[in-house]
């Protein structure tokens, strides 16, 4: 195709041109603008074979077709675009002869077809987990090689359609979801292990088959006794990949990290203590599954999708050895966030999972995964667990990694589960009204560490789980505890490992000026040790939690701490000062367990007549106390403070899949007292609720362009948030607010998304923060702020604008020849901002 001369151009109509330059952006020939800078490495849409309802050519080529058109607006800001078929439950692979005209058992159903109730037989009452239907009356036939026509129309239709290099990839789930497999549950039971959906339902990754006599196209005359599941999976993914050509294999649910993936338990931690002499030999089991693997399937690309939980809880319980599975070479795509906070609301547990999996990677790419539909189980998140709210948009896609080089990173994929519901239908409203919150997140993305960055103990966390000083339980809540403080409003969403920390601050010390760090107790005499209490003796801002029992005496000099006896059990709790407001206050009964909270409460402050140390609360039991969090602040330290805070879990095993947060009716919830302690370091964010049962609101607090990107999920909508930080009041861009207290206030939905680049110091009144046209030449960015009384203001304008640029006036209009306001450039503790004082009436920023 020529492109047309622009005296042709010129006479197109809008509407025309812009379809005429989609066309040829999809042949190559011109690009329009996309994600400046931040377009995705590849963006996955994930299918069934539900939507080709009809096993004719013309028609599947149809569907492929608008499969890519549906989500077109989206898939322009990829370099790749990848299909990802869940064809059946991975048993299409296990049995694979190698014959085009073989049968294909395919995921035709809703529920789960491999019960002892035939597919739609049974009592009615009967839930789709017992019992499956068919998805449609007459669902089509396939064979292998009708899906491998599938795969090449896919190819085809998405090139056409986008533009782009097309990727279609193969799944592989070790449960009993979405197929009939006579493999896993009749021929060979005895790879089965877990407890996911049942008593031995899952793969076991480093399970051994016995043999049998039966074709496959790796073993064409049998499976050997004795043969590791790793190889034989191996072999035939290496055969039927190939042959389909298929360009990449996605692991399902866990498979590959361990033998449970949902649950708290596993194979080290039954709930009640850690197996820690069997934790190197299920390590061992568990990597040897992946190096049998790639022995048989040596190059193709291999994605993930790990378990529910975290780094720490899963060594911990079920002898996931991440850190060598990440260094094996494998050619892997590490695991994304867990779909399952749709489900449970457990948003705490899903970002604490992808921050920790994120904090070191095989190399520099990673995924954010959203569920929009579910092909199996009869629910639409978007359309029904969501309510339609982009809460498992914004927070997830705040998230940030910091790299050894001190560089932020964000996903480097994006992939959607599914673009087809149970009935194989592909409703536009839900790309149609999906994209908008993807892009909106993309381009607020951070470019700079959070308020409060998780310094990460990746590298620790594998070191203490082999060095038998009963460190696995340690290792156990770390990660538990954060999930229960993010879920009470600790708004955590930048991570860096240790490891990279020390990097980062040995070639840039202040490059955390602005953050606030948060991280466990070091060992003593270690490097990290050492650059952390280097760290906060140059001005830094340090948060510690957990025990420290490693720790040398110069570190715990820094924290002005001693241990005592461990106590564990009730408590009564002392808090110095309470920021939340509550008609029915917290009790004062804290439950202290040894086993989930890294052993018992021993910590105190050691010089209690230290004038720089301010007990924050107490603990006490049959008249002993221990100090369960303080700050401190010597002024030799050029600004620098470090707080402690010892750290409950407040959470049991109880025989589900997840730790089980004690009563908040009846027990004080210790995971509150790490957002507690943000107010000695001058940050406030209050939450005002009925009573303690009324779930808070989950909150990311991001920096994009020099920009605080606020993120939030209320599950109750009647929760009223109050927020101060060292710049003052944040306003967000849009509302208003009535001050109290020096905090602006807000009582907000579901989801929101709200940019924030103005603070505010002043007494109690109604502000409002609007966003103006530019009607400027020049003008990108106008902003005003009224109702403000003796302020003090400050801007965080873009990263690139300065003093010339910048422009400020106060009770002034169009065209803005009157009111200049004075102003002072910044560059401190508070970040690159432009400061106004003594500001009353309405005022008018812009650059």
């Amino acid at each position: 195709m020529i492109l047309p001369k622009m005296k042709t151009i010129k006479l197109l109509t809008g509407w025309v041109l812009i379809g005429l330059l989609l066309s040829l952006e999809a042949h190559g020939q011109y690009q329009l603008e996309t994600l400046a800078g931040k377009p995705f490495n590849n963006i996955t849409l994930e299918a069934s074979l539900k939507p080709f309802k009809i096993n004719e050519k013309a028609y599947i080529r149809a569907v492929a077709k608008e499969m890519f058109v549906q989500w077109q607006s989206l898939l322009r800001h990829a370099d790749t675009v990848s299909i990802m078929l869940w064809t059946g439950d991975g048993s299409e692979i296990l049995d694979y002869e190698g014959r085009m005209g073989q049968p294909l058992e395919w995921a035709r159903y809703m529920g789960n077809p491999n019960t002892e109730h035939e597919v739609g037989s049974g009592p009615e009452e009967l839930s789709i987990h017992e019992r499956a239907f068919l998805y449609v009356d007459d669902p089509p036939k396939f064979t292998y090689g009708d899906l491998r026509f599938i795969i090449q129309a896919l190819k085809e239709e998405g090139r056409q359609v986008t533009g782009k290099p097309i990727q279609v990839g193969a799944t592989f789930d070790p449960g009993p979801e979405f197929a009939k497999s006579e493999f896993k549950y009749q021929k060979h039971p005895e790879i089965l292990g877990g407890n996911a959906m049942g008593h031995k339902t899952f793969v076991n990754c480093y399970a051994v088959l016995n043999g049998d006599r039966d074709k496959y196209a790796g073993f064409p005359t049998g499976i050997p006794d004795q043969t590791p599941f790793g190889t034989f999976f191996g072999r035939q993914s290496q055969h039927f990949l190939t042959d389909l050509a298929f360009d990449f294999i996605w692991l399902s649910n866990g498979f590959g990290f361990g033998a449970e993936g949902w649950s708290s338990t596993g194979a080290i931690f039954d709930g009640k203590g850690f197996r820690q002499d069997q934790l190197a030999e299920f390590s061992h089991k568990v990597l040897g599954f992946w190096k049998l693997f790639r022995q048989e399937c040596p190059d193709f690309p291999i994605q993930t999708r790990g378990t529910n939980l975290s780094v720490g809880a899963d060594l911990a319980r079920d002898a996931v050895d991440l850190r060598a599975i990440y260094d094996g070479g494998f050619n892997m795509l590490p695991p994304p966030n867990s779909p399952w906070a749709a489900l449970d609301g457990d948003f705490g547990l899903e970002l604490v999972g992808y921050l920790s999996r994120m904090a070191e990677l095989p190399d520099n790419r990673f995924l954010f995964r959203y569920y929009t539909h579910d092909p199996w189980w009869l629910n639409s998140p978007w359309l029904d667990r969501y309510g339609r709210e982009p809460h498992d948009i914004y927070l997830p896609m705040a998230v940030s990694r910091i790299d050894s080089n001190g560089n932020v990173a964000v996903p480097t994929h994006l992939s959607f589960l599914t673009i087809d519901d149970t009935y194989g239908n592909m409703p536009t409203q839900v790309p149609d009204e999906v994209i908008p919150h993807i892009l909106k997140a993309r381009y607020d993305q951070p470019t700079a560490p959070g308020p409060l960055v998780w310094v990460y103990p990746f590298d620790e966390y594998h070191d203490w789980a082999y060095d038998h000083r009963d460190r696995l339980p340690e290792v156990y809540y770390g990660d538990w505890f954060i999930r229960q403080a993010i879920n009470n409003g600790f708004p955590l969403n930048t991570v860096i490992s240790t490891t990279s920390f020390r990097s980062v601050v040995a070639r840039s010390p202040h490059f955390f000026k602005e953050s606030m760090l948060v991280t466990i107790a070091p060992d003593a005499g270690s490097s990290l040790e050492k650059d952390l209490i280097s760290f906060v003796q140059g001005g830094g801002k340090l948060i510690v939690f957990g025990p420290v029992d490693h720790s040398s005496d110069s570190f715990r000099e820094l924290l002005n701490l001693k241990n005592e006896t461990p106590l564990s059990g009730e408590f009564t709790v002392d808090l110095k000062r309470q920021p939340d407001q509550l008609e029915n206050d917290f009790p004062r009964l804290l439950n202290h367990r040894e086993l989930f909270s890294g052993g018992g409460f021993r910590t105190v402050v050691n010089n209690t007549a230290d004038p720089y140390t301010k007990v924050l609360a107490q603990a006490t039991q049959e008249g002993q106390t221990r100090d369960a969090a303080w700050v401190r602040a010597d002024p030799a330290w050029k600004g620098g403070q470090v707080a402690y805070v010892r750290g409950t879990n407040s959470s049991n095993f109880t025989g589900g899949r997840l730790l089980t947060p004690d009563n908040p009716e009846k027990y004080f919830t210790g995971p509150l007292l790490l957002r507690y302690v943000l107010e000695a370091f001058g940050t406030t964010l209050a939450i005002d609720k009925q009573s303690p049962e009324v779930k808070s609101p989950v909150l990311t607090i991001a920096r994009s362009n020099n920009a605080f990107i606020f993120s939030g999920y209320h599950p109750n909508s009647t929760v009223r948030q109050r927020m101060k930080f060292k710049q003052g009041a944040p306003l967000l861009l849009g509302l208003e607010t009535v001050l109290a207290d020096s905090c602006s206030t807000y009582t907000l939905p579901t989801a929101w998304n709200r940019e924030c680049r103005i603070f505010i110091e002043q007494g109690e009144g109604m502000v409002s923060h609007k966003e103006l046209h530019s009607g400027q030449r020049g003008i990108k960015k106008r902003y005003s702020v009224s109702g403000l009384n003796r302020a003090t203001v400050r801007v965080y304008a873009a990263d690139d604008v300065d003093e010339q640029h910048f422009h400020a006036y106060v009770n002034a209009g169009y065209p803005w020849k009157k009111g200049h306001a004075r102003f002072e450039r910044k560059d401190d503790e508070l970040g690159n901002y432009f400061l106004l004082t003594d500001v009353t009436g309405t005022l008018v920023v812009s650059w």
